[in-house]
């Protein structure tokens, strides 16, 4: 895959970002090319090689119209959920890595759940947020509106799973 300079993505597990150069640097006899990344939640500054895009699942931002799916998992999807939080937080980890944003709200639907019933750990919490941030920010770029409006639209439709929309930690 492929992208071009000024084009938004989306680096799993810590959100959107924007390719700002292409680069070549020399590592002895190899030469590299490299992807310049700015993340937009912290503005931290990514060099993602052309050869690890596949590994590191870097990828395109959502279309629009997934954005729909993912609204209506929130309003009334079911998410499977392990008991036991070791093997549910390395399934969670798992989905957040792979990328894509219907598996980044199955994550963040299921820990809201579980929210609701009990305390989440602390490592837990951190996933919960993550997932949150992501969820809006792709949200938001997707369908080019402010993130005020993502999270309202994210806010009605967890609403519709009588589930309220967490606060940032």
């Amino acid at each position: 895959m492929t992208f071009q300079v000024g084009e938004k993505v989306v680096y799993p597990n810590h959100g959107v970002g924007t390719i700002e150069n292409i680069a070549s640097r020399s590592f002895g006899t190899q030469q590299e090319r490299f992807y310049l990344l700015r993340l937009i939640p912290n503005c931290m500054t990514i060099m993602v090689p052309f050869s690890h895009v596949g590994d590191v699942g870097l990828r395109k931002v959502t279309k629009c119209s997934e954005i729909s799916r993912v609204l209506s998992y929130l309003a009334a999807g079911r998410p499977s959920c392990v008991q036991d939080w070791k093997d549910r937080f390395k399934e969670n980890s798992d989905k957040m890595k792979n990328g894509s944003l219907l598996e980044i709200s199955e994550v963040f639907k299921t820990l809201l759940m579980i929210q609701t019933a009990k305390p989440l750990s602390f490592r837990e919490k951190k996933m919960l947020d993550r997932a949150r941030c992501m969820v809006i920010m792709e949200t938001s770029i997707a369908k080019s509106v402010p993130e005020a409006d993502a999270i309202t639209l994210i806010t009605k439709a967890l609403a519709k799973s009588g589930l309220p929309m967490p606060e940032a930690l």
